[in-house]
């Protein structure tokens, strides 16, 4: 266990040994010091509680990807992670709300962090259109298969792996979720929202076609001769790293959104979603070499049901005001309730009391309903 978590307890003590620093710079007293240190390690255990979903659809990838991509995933990702989405995407999105150059915007979040969070805080509308749409495409793709045998809650993902059939039906979904929500809001911030959704639907259309002809290369590879196989397997791993770091960039929209009620210092959020960040990168490695997912099969099933969850709060944000603890909570409930009905599944078939493709996972025991 320890040496999953090894590097990321060193960056923790890195994280807060800056934290410390940071905390005497800005209010040059031990309780304000132990402050700061104590938000840092707030957000880093928020980060974590809110991705737990985040980790268990990294795993899925991972699990098939090369350990090459996956040691590529857990230094380069963590890198673009912390870095890219913590400190430069806020910054990104402050320089082109307020017109401003790169260093401008560095100097605003340094010297007037009330103003850096207005800025930030205002782009939530389009910001919630992308991630939402995107997570929402990742979450209703798993369920619209019709090649998807395991079912956790049967009643529903039975249709759903029917529906597959219809062209489409995803995307349609989610653009008349856009429209629906739009017109709860101002016109001109429903405008934003909608075009942010596109871009969301786009990147995730755009996501899947790089796979696909990345895997069509791959196949005509492997059908010629003298194939080489590092070539193939560098294709396969850069497609699943192009998905990962897009997906884990629409999970870490609301957190990094989110972070400003604990503080308005960029540097301070960067540090203690980072440590969350390498959290969930560590627990989605030891998730792949455990084998987890094979064990538990519908954790995997509950892991989606909260991104679709995520998807529709971050959505329904532009309109209502859902607290952070409400998003943790729900998330974890799907995760502890598909554990659970994993274990039941699980010490069923062991017992020989019905067989495994027979097993309804939550249904009272005796009460089983066939499952595909």
């Amino acid at each position: 266990m320890f040496r999953y978590y090894k590097g990321s307890l060193l960056f923790t003590a890195l994280c807060l040994a800056i934290g410390a620093w940071l905390g005497w710079t800005i209010t040059h007293s031990i309780v304000g010091t132990l402050g700061i240190l104590w938000i840092v390690l707030v957000l880093g255990v928020l980060e974590v509680s809110l991705s737990f979903d985040n980790a268990v659809v990294n795993a899925t990838v991972l699990r098939d990807m090369d350990p090459v991509w996956r040691r590529r995933f857990l230094t380069w990702g963590i890198l673009i992670a912390v870095f890219g989405m913590r400190i430069i995407f806020p910054l990104v999105i402050v320089a082109i709300a307020a017109k401003m150059g790169p260093i401008d915007a560095i100097k605003l979040a340094a010297t007037d962090p009330a103003t850096y969070e207005r800025i930030i805080t205002s782009a939530h509308v389009g910001i919630s259109g992308f991630g939402g749409a995107f997570l929402a495409m990742v979450g209703l793709t798993f369920f619209l298969d019709e090649d998807k045998e395991s079912h956790w809650i049967s009643m529903i993902e039975k249709p759903f792996s029917s529906l597959s059939r219809v062209s489409g039906l995803a995307i349609g979904l989610v653009l008349l979720a856009l429209y629906g929500i739009s017109r709860m809001i101002h016109p001109e911030e429903g405008m934003t929202f909608i075009v942010s959704g596109i871009f969301g639907l786009v990147t995730y259309i755009g996501v899947q076609a790089i796979g696909a002809l990345l895997e069509r290369e791959e196949e005509e590879e492997v059908a010629g001769s003298g194939t080489d196989a590092a070539v193939v397997v560098a294709k396969s791993g850069l497609a699943g790293f192009l998905y990962l770091e897009v997906l884990d960039a629409s999970f870490s929209f609301d957190g990094v959104i989110g972070a400003f009620a604990l503080s308005n210092n960029l540097f301070i959020i960067a540090l203690g979603l980072g440590i969350g960040a390498m959290f969930v990168r560590s627990m989605t490695v030891m998730l792949v070499d455990r084998g987890t997912l094979t064990e538990y099969r519908y954790l995997e099933h509950g892991a989606f049901y909260a991104i679709i969850a995520l998807a529709a709060i971050m959505l329904l944000s532009v309109r209502f005001e859902i607290p952070e603890t409400v998003t943790g909570l729900i998330g974890a409930g799907f995760i502890g309730l598909a554990f659970i009905a994993s274990l039941r599944s699980n010490r069923a078939e062991a017992a020989g009391e019905i067989p495994l493709e027979e097993a309804d996972p939550i249904a009272p025991t005796g009460e089983h309903l066939n499952r595909s």
